[in-house]
């Protein structure tokens, strides 16, 4: 990403990570266009257009009709840095009415997002289960590790595996029609209040991470707003959207995908802190994070 005035500019590193492949110029150009349609879904007036970057003589140049195109970028209008929601909440200036301002623009959205047979199935008792599995087989080699005990993984661990075998959860969130193809990544680092809501940056490069339940993307946000100990907030944010979405079974989910969210990203920070190119400094803090969101996880399983 690079900074130009009033724009952005994306571009896509070529790389594999398993459940991302961006290491073709036809695939990086793919997944540009994709995130140029998904996101312009909640906020059209940010995500502008997929621009070729071109080389001649030696020269790169953004468009244009002369040169070979060497890779692809997305163009998005720049947003003020000052009402990123995440800088809001660390100066304590997040309100309610912001919140109520979110739950506006999600309940709409949701409302028009596809929700045909093949996102129908992504909210199945296997697939919902094949999501949770693969986080446990990723942080295998890290239990007991100090931000990881034996102990908290067996407790998070049982209750996803009893939450799992209640079949009749996930065919009722299914048949009720509440598995959409949404967001996938609904935190605070993606959500900008300025003249307007805007909510970005959702997962293009994975479908299987964006088909989910509602109540997954609105369990990521009210557990990002706990972490950041905001719990009443939290479960303002979650009463409203239930009352103007009519979702009167997302509360047998929320803590479910509470738990899930908050291992997912105890799962990253905790990669990070082991990455070899990062350093101390960020290394130390990346390992206090996750400790945090395992605490939350195990909170969640215990229904605190």
């Amino acid at each position: 990403m690079f900074l130009a005035g009033d724009f952005v500019y994306k571009i896509k590193k070529p790389v594999d990570f398993g459940f991302l492949d961006f290491t073709t110029l036809a695939k990086r150009k793919y997944y540009c266009e994709e995130e140029l349609r998904l996101n312009q879904r909640l906020c059209p007036e940010i995500y502008l257009e997929v621009v070729p970057i071109k080389c001649q003589d030696g020269k790169y140049l953004l468009g244009g009709d002369f040169g070979q195109t060497v890779e692809y970028g997305v163009k998005m209008a720049r947003m003020p840095e000052e009402r990123m929601m995440n800088t809001i909440i660390a100066s304590g200036n997040l309100t309610a009415a912001m919140l109520e301002q979110i739950v506006e623009i999600l309940v709409p959205f949701y409302r028009e997002c596809d929700s045909g047979p093949e996102v129908k199935k992504a909210g199945s008792q296997e697939a919902v289960a094949v999501n949770f599995r693969e986080n446990f087989q990723q942080t295998e080699g890290f239990i007991g590790c100090p931000v990881l005990s034996r102990d908290d993984f067996g407790i998070i661990q049982a209750y996803v595996e009893e939450f799992l075998a209640r079949e009749d959860v996930f065919r009722q969130r299914q048949e009720e029609g509440w598995i959409r193809d949404g967001h996938g990544d609904l935190h605070s680092a993606n959500i900008c209040l300025a003249d307007q809501v805007y909510i970005f940056d959702c997962i293009e490069f994975n479908r299987r991470l964006r088909y989910c339940d509602v109540a997954s993307d609105v369990a990521f946000l009210a557990m990002d707003l706990d972490y950041h100990g905001l719990s009443e907030m939290a479960t303002g944010f979650v009463s409203s959207f239930v009352i103007k979405s009519g979702d009167k079974s997302l509360d047998q989910v929320l803590n479910f995908y509470k738990c899930y969210r908050a291992y997912v990203r105890g799962k990253i920070s905790l990669f990070t802190s082991n990455a070899p190119e990062v350093d101390q400094t960020t290394k130390a803090a990346c390992l206090v994070r996750a400790g945090r969101y395992f605490e939350l996880a195990v909170s969640y399983a215990r229904g605190q």
